[in-house]
């Protein structure tokens, strides 16, 4: 029997045993007929309706607090997210759990693993400023801030997922500083396959990145499994082109030198020639397609956005990276100097790397402060 895994238009026909289910603000457990059963008579859209008139549409989440969105016995699979949140999104961590571990297998600022490591809602008038709509088969994110991905995400035992607010309090208003989310989790209760491996996501950043330095985007993997994906929020600190460098993967016990070594960053991301489309036609041309893009490019206004900033994504879904015991994954920060030879740059770069892989997860280094997660 078909167990409603791995979705696609090709057997979308099929019937499944499989269970679906939805967690949401209205429905935080999933359980089967319980949704819009939230009571609140000071809810005031929906006084004089009464219960099951959208009265809990979303939550929220004071600062410094954290709160469990998703709390699921298997086996099943996550299929979808789609969530909104308010406040700065650098300030808002996702984390996923596997199977009851205790640390987790995806940790990352929320707008970095929704490709959107530049944005913020701060609820003012620079609401939606740094918008960009992504259009891809892992990730969307549409008008006005909305939040999806669709990396299937199996589980043979527990699924834990948590949106951790580090905002900071309020010493006079303990209520500034919170956040608001919408968020919806579908999913299915189903047989996991043997073969089937767990999605992990881990978010770096270097700022400003050493002289003569690498970027690391991944480093400690232990297992067996794949790399899917990789988004980067880059910020350029020289004039000139800034994206010669090559990024290297070193898989199965490589030392010095990888298996796998691109072209140049404009390369990996499937562009080409510096993503220059020329002056008269714009400059650097924003594209977003099912598998690549560099969906925003935030270009400095001549008062005080004086960098340029670039959000790119490369999903691997056809092209797997595939690795039996461990996986580091660098990317090299290379301009132009007058004379013709390389730049090692200096640049702000901020990356999440996407993969799957066989438990038990290797512990991740420590998040860094807010402090060192802050754009402006």
């Amino acid at each position: 029997m078909f167990n409603g895994l791995g979705m696609n238009l090709g057997n979308l026909s099929r019937l499944s045993s499989a269970k679906t289910r939805s967690l949401s603000p209205e429905n935080p457990t999933g359980e089967k007929g319980k949704g819009a059963m939230a009571v609140n008579p000071d809810h005031r859209p929906s006084q004089g309706l009464g219960q099951g008139w959208k009265v809990r549409p979303c939550v929220g989440i004071k600062a410094g607090e954290t709160l469990t969105i998703a709390d699921i016995d298997g086996p099943g699979a996550i299929q979808q997210i789609w969530m909104t949140p308010t406040g700065n999104w650098r300030y808002t961590i996702i984390r996923i759990y596997w199977d009851n571990q205790t640390a987790p297998s995806v940790e990352a600022s929320i707008g970095d693993f929704f490709c959107c490591g530049w944005g913020t809602d701060d609820g003012g008038n620079h609401k939606g400023a740094n918008f960009r709509q992504l259009s891809s088969l892992a990730v969307c994110v549409n008008p006005g801030s909305a939040f999806n991905c669709y990396w299937e995400m199996p589980f043979r035992k527990h699924c834990r997922i948590t949106i951790e607010n580090i905002q900071p309090k309020d010493a006079v208003d303990p209520n500034k500083g919170g956040m608001t989310i919408y968020y919806q989790i579908n999913y299915t209760l189903t047989d996991v396959p043997d073969d089937a491996a767990y999605f992990h996501a881990q978010w770096r950043r270097s700022n400003p990145l050493p002289f003569k330095s690498v970027h690391t985007l991944l480093d400690g993997v232990k297992g067996k499994g794949h790399y899917v994906g990789t988004y980067m929020a880059w910020g350029v600190n020289n004039n000139g082109w800034w994206g010669e460098g090559e990024i290297k993967f070193f898989m199965d016990g490589d030392k010095e030198f990888p298996t796998i070594c691109g072209t140049g960053t404009e390369d990996y991301f499937c562009g080409s020639y510096n993503f220059d489309v020329g002056k008269d036609n714009g400059g650097y041309r924003e594209f977003s397609t099912p598998y690549a893009g560099m969906h925003q490019v935030l270009r400095p206004d001549g008062l005080y956005r004086s960098q340029q900033r670039f959000s790119l994504y490369r999903w691997h879904i056809m092209d797997p990276i595939r690795f039996d015991e461990n996986l580091r994954v660098t990317i090299q920060a290379l301009g132009w100097r007058k004379d013709g030879r390389y730049l090692p740059l200096q640049d702000d770069i901020a990356s999440t790397a996407f993969w799957y892989q066989t438990l038990p997860t290797a512990p991740f280094a420590a998040l860094p402060d807010r402090d060192f997660l802050e754009v402006i």
